[in-house]
Parts: C-alpha cells; sequence; structure tokens
C-alpha cells in the first residue's frame, strides 16, 4: 500500500525515523497512519483475507475489518501485565481520581483491581492533563481493540499466568499468547542488517569468548529511546566504577564528547579490555545467550525483556516512556528477575529525562551481578522462567498450542463463512 503524503520528508514512513526532526512532523505522521484506512479498504475489498493482524496503534483497521466481515487480531508488542495495567489506567485514571498530595510527583498512585498491589509515583505515568491528545489516542485505540475478535501477545503462559486469567475473565477479552517468538526466529538471529553489522556481530562474539561465565553485564536501551550526553557520561561512570566487564550498544553517529577521560581505553574492544562498544546494530539475541552474559541493562522494552528472559538473563531495569514502567514493575516486583536503577519521570523518547548518577548505576549493576543473597535468588529464578520459556515453543507447550487452536478457530470461521454463503447468504 502507498504510504500517504502527508508533507513529510522522502523515506519517513516509520516512526523510528522521526527522532530528529520537529514536533509537528511526528502530527503529521500520525495523520498519515490515519490515512492508511483507504488503501486498507481496498486492500481487503481486493484480497478478502481470513484475518487481519494489526498494531493497536492502527485502530481504523478494526472497523475497515468488521466492514469487510473479516476478524482483526490486535497485536499489542507488549506484555498482559502491562496491558492489563494500561485498561486500568484508562479506565480509572487514578491521577485524577488520586488527589491526595497531587502536586508531589513523588507521591504514589495505585492501580486498582488487578491480581498484584502495583503502585507507581505520579512521575513515572502519563498525566491526561498534560498529554490530553495521547491520551484520548489511547482510549481511542483501546476501544477499537475492545471490538476485535482478540489480542495475540509475544509472551507465553507461565511467564504472567494471574494476569492471563484477569484478563480474559475479569476484563472479558480474548488473549493468544504465541511467544516468545525470538526463539521461533533463531536461526535468523545472527543475520546482520548490513556489513558493519556483521563486523559487530563477529568482533563482539570473540571478545565475549575470552570472558568467564556470567562475568558480563550488557547495556542497550533499544532502537527508539535517546540518552542526553550528561547521561551518557554517567552511565560510562557507573560501569567504569562497578568494576564489571560489559558491552554496550549505543546508537550510531552518537558522538564521543561526553566520554570520561580514560573510558576510551577501558573500551579498546580487545580480549584483555574491561568494555566492548557496539555503534548502532547489535546481534542482542546472541549476546544474551552467550555464557560469558551475566546482566542486561535494559529500557525495559517488552522484546527486549522477554529475549532475556528466554535466555534466562536478569536485569537492571531502566525505563523510560510507554509500558516500559509497567514492565519494570512485572520484572521486579512479580517476577523478581531483576534489580531498578531507580528511573522517576515518564518522557517520550524524545524528551529529556533526570541524570541518575553513575554511582547509583554502579550499585544497581553490582547488586545484579554479585554473588550474594540478592542476585543468587534472582539468577535461579531467571534460569528457571527461561526453561519455560523454552518449553512454551516447543510441541505440545503452551504457546504452540494456542498458535494451533488459533489457526483451527479461524479456519473453522471461515468453513462457516463460505458455507453460509454457498447457501444464499449475504
Amino acid at each position: 500500500m502507498p504510504f500517504p503524503d502527508v508533507g513529510l520528508p522522502p523515506g519517513i514512513e516509520n516512526y523510528m525515523a522521526l527522532t530528529t526532526l520537529q514536533v509537528d512532523c511526528r502530527a503529521k505522521f500520525m495523520r498519515a497512519v490515519q490515512l492508511v484506512q483507504e488503501p486498507f479498504h481496498r486492500f481487503l475489498a481486493d484480497n478478502r483475507p481470513d484475518a487481519v493482524v494489526s498494531d493497536s496503534f492502527f485502530s481504523c483497521s478494526a472497523d475497515a475489518a468488521a466492514d469487510h466481515g473479516v476478524p482483526r487480531l490486535v497485536f499489542t508488542g507488549t506484555s498482559v501485565f502491562a496491558r492489563s495495567c494500561n485498561e486500568t489506567m484508562l479506565r480509572s485514571n487514578p491521577l485524577q481520581t488520586t488527589t491526595a498530595n497531587e502536586g508531589d510527583p513523588e507521591a504514589l498512585a495505585s492501580l486498582p483491581g488487578l491480581p498484584h498491589r502495583v503502585e507507581l509515583r505520579r512521575s513515572q505515568m502519563m498525566d491526561p492533563g498534560k498529554q490530553p491528545g495521547a491520551w484520548a489516542f489511547y482510549q481511542s485505540n483501546n476501544a477499537a481493540d475492545q471490538r476485535s475478535f482478540g489480542e495475540v501477545f509475544n509472551s507465553f503462559h507461565d511467564l504472567e499466568p494471574d494476569y492471563v486469567e484477569h484478563f480474559q475473565t475479569t476484563l472479558g477479552r480474548r488473549a493468544f499468547l504465541v511467544g516468545p517468538v525470538a526463539l521461533a526466529t533463531r536461526d535468523m538471529a545472527g543475520t546482520g542488517a548490513n556489513v558493519n553489522a556483521d563486523v559487530n556481530k563477529d568482533r563482539c562474539l570473540r571478545w565475549l569468548d575470552t570472558k568467564s561465565a556470567g562475568s558480563v553485564v550488557y547495556i542497550s536501551f533499544g532502537t527508539a529511546t535517546r540518552f542526553s550526553p550528561v547521561e551518557l557520561r554517567e552511565i560510562s561512570r557507573g560501569l567504569d566504577l562497578s568494576g564489571m566487564n560489559f558491552v554496550w550498544a549505543i546508537s550510531a553517529g552518537e558522538s564521543t564528547e561526553w566520554m570520561p577521560e580514560g573510558f576510551a581505553e577501558l573500551t579498546a574492544n580487545v580480549g584483555d579490555s574491561r568494555g566492548f562498544i557496539i555503534w548502532g546494530w547489535a546481534p542482542q539475541t546472541l549476546i544474551l545467550n552467550h555464557i560469558a552474559l551475566g546482566g542486561f541493562m535494559t529500557h525495559c522494552g517488552w522484546n527486549s525483556v522477554l529475549e532475556a528472559v528466554s535466555a534466562g538473563v536478569p536485569m537492571v531495569t531502566w525505563p523510560r516512556y510507554a509500558d516500559q514502567f509497567y514492565n519494570e514493575k512485572l520484572v521486579v516486583e512479580v517476577l523478581k528477575v531483576g534489580v531498578s536503577v531507580g528511573a522517576r519521570d515518564y518522557a517520550s523518547a524524545m524528551e529529556n529525562h533526570d541524570v541518575i548518577g553513575g554511582e547509583v548505576i554502579a550499585e544497581s549493576i553490582i547488586a545484579l551481578m554479585e554473588n550474594n543473597e540478592q542476585g543468587d535468588a534472582i539468577r535461579k529464578k531467571t534460569n528457571e522462567l527461561g526453561v519455560k520459556a523454552r518449553s512454551a515453543v516447543e510441541k505440545g507447550g503452551s504457546s504452540y498450542s494456542v498458535v494451533g487452536r488459533l489457526m483451527e478457530e479461524l479456519m473453522a470461521r471461515r468453513r462457516c463463512s463460505v458455507g453460509f454463503r454457498a447457501a444464499g447468504g449475504v
């Protein structure tokens, strides 16, 4: 389908490309997303698919699919836990209903009606009063999702069973857990996006081969998250102060002015150096599954969390925006497979955040990586979940079986539809 012309520069067809552009470009992009509806209608009319799987952000696909009698499945790209938290947030708006200490960003607000007690600081939550447009956008998406056939999750039942039950029984929503999908694409994990990616992969894996088991912490904050030079400097200080070996994936094109004195020598990317920096694309699943890996500092994007769980790697959590603070709660408080670095402010990928000091970063890494009671308990639980994750996608596993049931349900629906039309139905 052609991407709608809304006055964006050529090639801007992905939200990731907007990180360096002006705010009005983001508004234009969201307008383009809505304009996809017309060509999507034509596609459905011409091809008559058996089902549609669309991202929750493409809410217009719900009505388009309904108009053509096609079941729409939502793929949200997050956990059932985060989805349940977001549903509660949208229904109850705790920032509005909890008026005590409303001027204090450190004040806690509770998300009601969940299987566990979930509390977030006001500063960690989207404020509808300050972001009414985003709030309305999420409300509209959620309403469209409720009109859909069901929701597909990149998760597995044993990871969040209480929230699968809550989502299906309490909220009355249909959930199909088919993950972890990264395990289904393991053969593709070593495929680089370009020559430089392959060089990164080979050099990084050779460097990891020189390190002892469980001695390396991997730092990556995904492809959308941006850190200020001051934050990058504090991260580098924290890594130095921790005394741990590390692999750090940094966005391509980032300047090096933030590097403190001596850090370049610390990250010479040779076997006897303590650190290895990857500029740009990183072979994340290969790194996480390497025997030298002992921890992962992550922004708590769901793909990264699930890849870490699948590899049995515990996490230092550093959420920034979107569903990431919810995912941190799941990792640290429910699953107990991580340590929080203490991030407190919700802001978009393109906004500045409060600076967390190097000493705090080092303490979090050490708490996770060292052999102590807390670290040992976290590693034990993470290893157990890693075994369950791999079992879920094997034949007879929970996710394997869910995919089969979903396909059977869609095929049965198709047979009924064909039979109805053959009998003269409209």
